[in-house]
């Protein structure tokens, strides 16, 4: 990927929606809402704090993450639509 993060920033690549209900509806494309999950593409080197330290980010690339609704900025890099956002949006990393 040619995007590097800034701070305490991280790239996000939301996961697929899902297409059916449990009960076996599918849902067209005006009906889907948009994940909430996504993998971590990239991140930043951390936050710099008040005393000048760097405190490290708390994900790494290839986590797999939960995050608010209206987190990050939506833009496109090689084709493919990826989130920034702040560690701080991010809710949390979900465990293999």
């Amino acid at each position: 990927m040619k995007l590097k993060p800034l701070g305490d920033k991280v790239v996000v690549k939301r996961l697929e929606a899902e297409t059916t209900t449990k009960g076996g509806i599918v849902l067209p494309d005006t009906a889907k809402e948009k994940p909430k999950r996504g993998k971590v593409m990239a991140v930043g080197p951390g936050k710099t704090l008040d005393s000048g330290e760097v405190a490290k980010p708390t994900v790494k690339k290839g986590d797999q993450v939960i995050f608010s609704s209206f987190a990050g900025t939506e833009i496109e890099v090689d084709g493919k639509e990826v989130l920034i956002m702040s560690t701080d949006d991010i809710l949390a990393v979900l465990k293999k």
